[in-house]
């Protein structure tokens, strides 16, 4: 198997920009709303002192847990709750959450368009899991890209979301399961049924619970869950994309875990950081790790 070492950086954007970031806090521009939000790694100097900063709304909490909960304060009546945005011709609604999140994970688009070339460039049909998706956004890049997806949860709130994003790209005519369940069970279920998937995506985050109060706790369950992937791909497998936040791993660490299930499949294993680039500057702000496989052309 290849290795490579890349870092990768979400510049594909028009409605999301990083305008500042730096004294632990960032100003970013979603769409038409701008916002004030804690960032644990921004310890630098900003371009612009904090306090010059102009936003509709600012997050505060107690901690600096990037998964904690906290307030927003609305600093501006122009301030919405709800508003849509767009990527790569997908429509999708963001909104400010009770912990801190504002309904996509913007770094995540060069994920999304990965994913796209790999299901375009396939020659077949393509069928995908999206494990942890959130509101959806990688599983609406994939079947827009011609995949058939599997899109699970564990907040049916959340999977709601991702419906409404559905209908908002008008990608209702597009084969999507939205599934409420809990990861590990999940996976489980679909190896005794005999499903296979030709590509994978897994967002796991650093502790979560299932629907009916299962425990997710990232360094605990990511090895067993990593077997039950290996057990789910099909026979000719086009990719695997796995991320990390807030972890105390090392990208190195997640492309050695996954390279081991994936070793008889050949092909190339990418790994390294993903970061927003910063509006008029060459600062980049890191999220998160990854490690993403694809099999050989």
């Amino acid at each position: 198997m290849k290795t490579e070492t890349k870092l990768l950086i979400a510049d594909d954007w028009e409605d999301y920009a990083l305008l500042d970031s730096g004294h632990l806090q960032k100003l970013e521009r979603f769409g038409s709303q701008t916002v004030i939000r804690p960032d644990p790694q921004a310890f630098w100097e900003p371009a612009h002192p904090v306090e010059s900063w102009r936003a509709d709304a600012r997050f505060s909490s107690k901690n600096n847990d990037e998964d904690g909960s906290g307030n927003w304060e609305v600093l501006s009546p122009k301030a919405q709750d709800t508003w849509p945005m767009r990527w790569n011709g997908l429509t999708f609604n963001a909104r400010r959450t009770a912990f801190r999140h504002m309904g996509v994970f913007q770094e995540h688009s060069v994920h999304w368009r990965f994913a796209q070339d790999q299901i375009r460039t396939a020659g077949r049909p393509i069928n995908t899991l999206n494990l942890f998706g959130y509101t959806g956004m990688m599983s609406l890049a994939c079947a827009a890209a011609g995949a058939e997806v599997v899109h699970l949860d564990a907040s049916p709130k959340s999977n709601g979301y991702g419906k409404e994003n559905q209908t908002l790209s008008g990608l209702d005519d597009k084969p999507i399961r939205w599934i409420a369940d809990d990861a590990m069970k999940f996976t489980a279920r679909e190896i005794r049924r005999g499903n296979r998937y030709d590509g994978i995506i897994l967002d796991p985050p650093k502790f979560g619970r299932g629907p009916k109060n299962e425990t997710w706790r990232f360094e605990e369950n990511l090895p067993e869950l990593l077997d039950t992937v290996r057990d789910l791909l099909s026979d000719k497998p086009r990719f695997v994309i796995l991320t990390a936040y807030a972890v105390r791993l090392s990208y190195l660490a997640l492309a050695q875990a996954l390279s081991d299930r994936l070793a008889p499949f050949g092909g190339t294993m990418e790994m390294g950081e993903m970061a927003l680039p910063q509006k008029d500057s060459g600062r980049l702000l890191p999220t998160a790790i990854y490690a993403r496989w694809r099999a050989a052309d």
